[in-house]
């Protein structure tokens, strides 16, 4: 995908609504999850560094598949995010507040979406120069706290991830969310392990539908 800008690529993701996270076992599954999720209309997707051989992976797909933004997940020290960015990751997530790897970000103009979850952490994470921050993990409190959250701090990009699904993403979205992060929810263990690509197509045609109507 032809984003050259940080910028561009934050517009992307905002405009997107939804980012899709991926734990696959190997690098096959993950090139056919990525394209069933871009048939279906989710073309953001989150590789985590849980994943097996995920560098690898991260640049195989990268080359293999047009039309999507690949981004590296819980991404947890700056060595890491750097290894990430040059193996072709166009964004970069963490599960937790890390400056160190917020300035690697900065460092190769990648988008940074920190993980942070208190008011005084996402104050400090977006001070510290984060894109969007994501808050994590956001299902159990739910729509209303993005909401609240929204009152004291209008101005900050807040991406609710954990628990999102298909019943709560349009709350998310209209709470004040910029984007949302789904995993388990829409890339389904079971999809990944018995191949189920043409259900992952279609369950990605419904949360597209639903981000897009909110």
């Amino acid at each position: 995908m032809q984003l050259k800008s940080r910028q561009e690529v934050n517009q992307f993701l905002e405009k997107s609504k939804i980012i899709a996270i991926i734990r696959a076992q190997e690098a096959q599954s993950l090139t056919e999850a990525v394209t069933a999720l871009r048939e279906g209309g989710i073309n953001c997707i989150e590789v985590t560094m849980t994943t097996p051989g995920a560098l690898n992976i991260l640049e195989e797909v990268s080359n293999k598949v047009e039309g999507v933004l690949l981004g590296a997940g819980t991404v947890l020290d700056s060595e890491t995010a750097r290894l990430c960015i040059l193996s072709g990751a166009r964004f970069l997530v963490t599960p937790s507040l890390n400056f160190s790897v917020i300035e690697m970000a900065h460092r190769y103009d990648v988008p940074i979406i920190p993980g942070a979850l208190t008011p005084t952490e996402i104050l400090e994470a977006w001070e510290k120069g984060a894109d969007v921050v994501k808050v994590f993990p956001a299902g159990s409190l739910g729509p209303g706290y993005i909401k609240d959250l929204k009152g004291p701090f209008p101005q900050i990009k807040l991406c609710p991830t954990g628990g999102v699904n298909l019943d709560n993403l349009s709350s998310f979205l209209k709470a004040g969310a910029s984007c949302v992060g789904v995993g388990g929810a829409l890339v389904k263990n079971e999809f990944l392990r018995e191949k189920k690509w043409g259900e992952l197509k279609e369950l990605a045609r419904k949360f597209q539908e639903a981000a897009q109507n909110s």
